[in-house]
Parts: C-alpha cells; sequence; structure tokens
C-alpha cells in the first residue's frame, strides 16, 4: 500500500492548524516507521485565489491518487458575495460528490479533563462517545431541482429537492450498523417520517436491512426534533446515530457542543473502501484567523482517525489519542476549552506539546 496523503490546508484557521498537525504527522510517522507521504494542494478559498475556482483540476488529480485527504477548513467572508456556484464551500461539496464520501463519521467523545467546559451538567455529559453517522452525497444538499425562480405574480421563491435511493439509504446504514457492532450495538435512526415522505422509506429500508442481516443490533427510531431535544436532555442514551446529510449536519453540530467545543471534535468522510477525507469539525472561523489562537485538536484528532479508518494503524492512532488525553492533563488549553487553574496556550504551543507527549507513547 503506498500511504498517500493529500494535504489541503484551506482558508482561515486552516494553514495554523493544519500546521500543527503536520508537525505531529511527521512525528507519528517516523517513530512507528509508517511508511507515509503527502503532498499539498488548494481547496475552497485558497483554490479560488489561486485558479479562479474553489475545486482546480490538480487538486482533483491529486485527490483521485491519494489514499486519504487531510483538510484543514474552507469559506470566509473574502469570498461571500462571489458566484454562488464557485464558492469556497462547493468545491468541498464537489470533492466528497467526486470521490463519492459518502459516510461521514462524526464522534462526539467528551474527554474527562474537560467536562466542566460543557454547558451541560458534567453528571449528563460525563464519559459522553457517541457517534453520528451522516449521508453526506445524497439528500437535499444533492438533490434537483433546485434553485430560485419567479414566480407569475413576479415574486421569487427558492426551492430544493430532498431525495434518497434505498441503495443510498442501505449503504449509510450497513456503515452504521458495521460500526456498532464494534461499539455498543445500538443504532438510532432519525428522520421525520410523520412528514417527510422520503424519510419514510429511510425508516423501511433501515428497518428491514436490520431485520435481514444485522438482528443482533438494537435499532430504534426518532423523529428528528426529539432527537435534537435528547441529545441534549439524555445524550448518553444514543451509541451511533444514523441519519441524512441535512438532518446529520445540524445534529452532529449539537452534538459537538457537549463536549464543551467543537474545536475538540474530528470527523472522516469514507467511500466504499476506507479511502477517506478527515477534517475538524468545525469551520474556517476567520475572525480568528492568523492569531495563533485556535484550537488545533480537532485537527490532530483527525490524523487519529484517518491512521485507524483508512491506514489501519491502531497503535499510531491510539498514540495520538493518548497524547491529546496527556496534554490535558498537564492543564494546557486553547481559549475555547480554558477554565480556571488551566494554562492557556496558543495554537503552536499546543501542537508542539502533542509532538512532546508522543515520546511517552
Amino acid at each position: 500500500m503506498k500511504k498517500q496523503i493529500l494535504i489541503l490546508a484551506g482558508d482561515g484557521i486552516g494553514p495554523e492548524i493544519m500546521a500543527a498537525a503536520e508537525k505531529v504527522l511527521h512525528k507519528i510517522n517516523a517513530k512507528l516507521q509508517l511508511g507515509l507521504s503527502w503532498e499539498h494542494g488548494v481547496l475552497g478559498g485558497a483554490a479560488i485565489d489561486a485558479h479562479g475556482v474553489p475545486y482546480p483540476a490538480a487538486t482533483a488529480a491529486q485527490a483521485e491518487q491519494a489514499d486519504a485527504i487531510l483538510l484543514g477548513a474552507v469559506g470566509g467572508p473574502k469570498w461571500e458575495q462571489i458566484e454562488r456556484s464557485i464558492r469556497p464551500e462547493r468545491g468541498l461539496l464537489q470533492i466528497r460528490s467526486e470521490l463519492n464520501l459518502f459516510a461521514n463519521l462524526r464522534p462526539a467523545i467528551l474527554y474527562p479533563q474537560l467536562a466542566d467546559a460543557s454547558s451541560l451538567k458534567a453528571e449528563i455529559v460525563a464519559g459522553l462517545d457517541i457517534l453520528i453517522v451522516r449521508e453526506l452525497t445524497g439528500g437535499i444538499y444533492f438533490g434537483q431541482p433546485r434553485g430560485i425562480r419567479e414566480l407569475e405574480n413576479g415574486e421569487k421563491q427558492g426551492f430544493n429537492t430532498d431525495v434518497y435511493a434505498e441503495s443510498e439509504i442501505k449503504r449509510i446504514a450497513k456503515v452504521a450498523f458495521e460500526l456498532a457492532s464494534l461499539r455498543g450495538s445500538k443504532v438510532c435512526s432519525v428522520d421525520k417520517a410523520n412528514v417527510l415522505e422520503v424519510t419514510e422509506l429511510w425508516r423501511q429500508t433501515v428497518t428491514e436491512l436490520q431485520q435481514a442481516e444485522y438482528p443482533d443490533i438494537q435499532l430504534s427510531h426518532m423523529y428528528v426534533d426529539n432527537a435534537a431535544m435528547q441529545l441534549v436532555r439524555a445524550p448518553k442514551q444514543f451509541d451511533v446515530v444514523v441519519t441524512g446529510n441535512l438532518f446529520g449536519d445540524i445534529l452532529s453540530d449539537e452534538a459537538a457542543m457537549l463536549t464543551g467545543s467543537i474545536g475538540m471534535l474530528p470527523s472522516a468522510s469514507l467511500d466504499e473502501k476506507g479511502k477517506g477525507m478527515y477534517e475538524p469539525c468545525h469551520g474556517s472561523a476567520p475572525d480568528i484567523a492568523g492569531q495563533n489562537i485556535a484550537n488545533p485538536l480537532a485537527t490532530i484528532l483527525s490524523v487519529a482517525m484517518m491512521l485507524r479508518y483508512t491506514f489501519r494503524e491502531e497503535e499510531a492512532a491510539k498514540a495520538i489519542e493518548s497524547a491529546v488525553g496527556a496534554v490535558l492533563d498537564q492543564g494546557l488549553r486553547t481559549a475555547d476549552i480554558m477554565s480556571t487553574g488551566m494554562q492557556k496556550v496558543g495554537t503552536i504551543a499546543m501542537g508542539d506539546a502533542v509532538v512532546a507527549a508522543l515520546d511517552a507513547f
């Protein structure tokens, strides 16, 4: 296996957090002799500035050849006024679609050192470990027709189409069931089947798959509005949550905040063969870009996910996760997870501390 990685730093705080993550990648690659190699490319606003489009052909060629992609973040106010079809976020949607990265894994894990950083009471979130499996290349974000049209009376009307085929639903549900078999053997499928026919089919298809192929997995169903409430009422009832693109986008951000900061959470977007794009759950945060205050831990933990899911290097993944825990034990905190009695550090110092902690593993 050639173990080739494409690094896309992106926009905003992307270059800063990626620089920290790349130091960690260098360290673990040398320490465990993983045989990884990587190159850099551009995506999003950085690509627009350099090539006029958010996902240039050169980047597409690099992405096609890579086994895994490590992404920082894309977007920012600098590009908000340009034509919608070439805004930074379109590049992100395009790379996901063209590489068929249909399965988005977003863990919401609360490090015990950060229990007080959550907006909920510690007893509600202590020990939290949820995995949200979001379908990423279908649904309302990609459905056709879509657009803004003018009605006969001259009024404008915006419209989008939410659509899922049985094969798309089975594919993402299978990922959820397989992952649940390695965890707590529970899957909660989230839909709005009482209102939306597309999610009525979703519920039927997930149920049929569980009955036919995964009888040992406990399957439950929940309407999305109730799921949003339950995530803040009793989040530890969930193990694996599987849902469509729109609902997954919203619920995973909500779950992220249970952990104290979205700056702590990585994500993976996988194809059917394990090729993946790995990125922090947070955005490009242009308001703090260039100030050395962004939290790089989500990006560093994305490296761990990459090693686990694409390269099957479990020892390396656990070493990085343990190093992050060790740094938190030392009391080091970036501004987003800062609490009384802790030591505030910047992006560079936090990344360097993780690199140093890897020596112990």
